[in-house]
């Protein structure tokens, strides 16, 4: 463990944590900006032409599977790489993926995406637990003031990545724009091997067996199971690039769900009846499954940034200021300037709480960012009211939605990454982290699907469509935090020692 406190008197290595996000934030935020975008705008602009439920679907399953595949990837650090080198393969993935995304061809285009894919599965769960591997046990709190800085990183990266990609991408070339948002993610790769002897030992070898036969079986075992899988996914890549396989985006993202739903109930069940847990730990694993859900359903609704949200700021908001217009993409950016501006306010609040004795226990923070998520689809479903009326509704209720999401998130999404470290049993933090974003990948996926309600003919000839789906949201968020504030107190209980 790292001793030296030199990073707003957190250990120094979260610097090092701090950056490396940023930039593969930057990475991904820059590409959550555009997809969308750029898979519906027309051939002749650049586009790949596609209507909105297949280009929203292809939307929801890239970003589904981007959180999705931290499940693999964190137990593949846990079991063979090791956190750190999983973070530097990982990254190596992400930016290679970028390269071929800058070829203008929707092979590639493709093929790019599956790399970016992998290499986010690898990175970002093991680069969460790492820095909660920075912290002693005894020290709760500060983990938690730890995390809200490291989510400022995140935030930083999502800030900057939509106004350089987002201008680039939307007023020069969409391929362009790809390829500004890989050269972040090298540039966090060169800070994170210059800076990453401040990491001490944290991270730096996986979970080994006590019997030397038995872990030499394993590793080979993981070996065989990794080449299986690279000549199946090239064998389908190449299948269905020569058109020899059908892809249907819908399809496969509504199987995708219910596959979600299966594996994640399967997992559980296989941790708590086979992972051979005593009574506290199988307890906290049931309040990792309850924050599971509810953490899913807060996606579903907040991603819709890069969704429903992004095509909403595109198509039906007036985005005019002093007679400039604003670009549709920079909208994503308000989120990140929020979060850097309450971060720090936040992690200060939580330690103050904790000096008072009025700690918030993490079940009441969920049910609350619900609460405020719901909020913040209540403005934008008053705004586009205004639709029906022939007018566009005026960018600053974009703001007011995003300023009462990013209140929301605050209260959710860094208490829930540090929770993963906290409740999981310690040889599993990194698989536990992979379940946290699996709820998001599960969130991410609903909310391409949502989107892809926002069919531009539709809504024309019935604007009332999309009031009533934001209304939707707004009942089932606030009702959701509702119940789970009403069962704060029995899931309290179950989490035993931990805050």
């Amino acid at each position: 463990m790292s001793t030296d406190q030199t990073f707003f008197g957190h250990p120094r290595g979260l610097a090092t944590l701090f950056f490396t996000e940023m930039w593969e934030r930057f990475s991904y935020y820059g590409m959550r900006a555009l997809l969308l975008l750029f898979l519906v705008d027309t051939v002749e602009n650049g586009g790949l032409g596609l209507d909105e439920k297949n280009g929203a679907a292809i939307y929801g399953l890239y970003t589904m599977f981007v959180y999705l595949l931290a499940l693999p990837g964190g137990w593949l650090a846990d079991n063979f790489f090791g956190q750190r080198k999983a973070v530097f393969i990982g990254g190596c993935l992400i930016t290679i993926g970028h390269i071929f995304l800058m070829i203008p061809q929707p092979q590639t285009f493709f093929l790019g995406l599956v790399i970016v894919v992998l290499g986010v599965g690898l990175l970002k769960p093991n680069i969460s637990s790492i820095v909660g591997g920075l912290y002693p046990a005894s020290e709760q709190t500060k983990r938690d003031a730890g995390f809200s800085l490291f989510y400022m990183g995140i935030n930083l990266g999502a800030f900057i990545a939509p106004l350089i990609t987002g201008y680039i991408g939307e007023q020069i070339a969409w391929n362009y724009g790809f390829g500004v948002a890989g050269l972040g993610m090298a540039l966090g790769l060169v800070q994170y091997k210059l800076t990453e002897k401040h990491l001490g030992d944290v991270g730096l070898e996986p979970t080994k067996l006590d019997d030397p036969i038995k872990q030499a079986k394993r590793d080979k075992n993981i070996k065989t199971v990794l080449w299986i899988f690279i000549i199946v996914l090239i064998t389908i890549l190449t299948l269905s690039f020569s058109g020899m396989i059908q892809f249907d985006p819908v399809l496969v993202a509504g199987i995708s769900g219910v596959i979600i739903f299966i594996t994640a109930t399967l997992f559980f069940a296989y941790v708590l009846l086979f992972e051979k847990l005593t009574k506290d730990e199988k307890k906290k694993i049931v309040v990792i499954g309850v924050l599971f859900v509810f953490s899913a359903l807060f996606w579903s609704g907040f991603e819709q940034a890069g969704s429903s949200l992004n095509l909403f700021a595109k198509r039906y908001s007036d985005r005019m200021f002093f007679g400039w217009e604003i670009p549709a993409s920079w909208f994503q950016s308000v989120n990140s300037i929020f979060i850097i501006a309450l971060s720090p306010v936040f992690a200060w609040l939580w330690i103050w709480l904790s000096k008072k004795n009025l700690v918030i226990g993490t079940p009441v923070k969920f049910g609350i960012g619900l609460i405020f998520l719901g909020l913040g689809f209540a403005a934008v479903a008053i705004a586009s009211q205004q639709i029906g009326g022939g007018s566009k509704p005026i960018w600053m209720w974009l703001i007011l939605t995003y300023f009462l999401h990013t209140v929301g998130e605050l209260f959710l999404s860094p208490v829930g990454l540090s929770a993963m470290t906290k409740l999981a049993p310690k040889k599993l933090v990194g698989q536990m982290m992979g379940i946290w974003f699996m709820s998001t990948a599960f969130g991410n996926l609903i909310a391409g699907l949502m989107a892809g309600e926002m069919d531009d003919t539709a809504i024309l000839a019935n604007p009332q469509l999309m009031p009533d789906l934001f209304w939707f949201i707004v009942k089932s968020t606030v009702i959701s935090g509702t119940i789970l504030l009403l069962f704060s107190k029995p899931i309290r209980k179950l989490m035993g020692n931990i805050n």
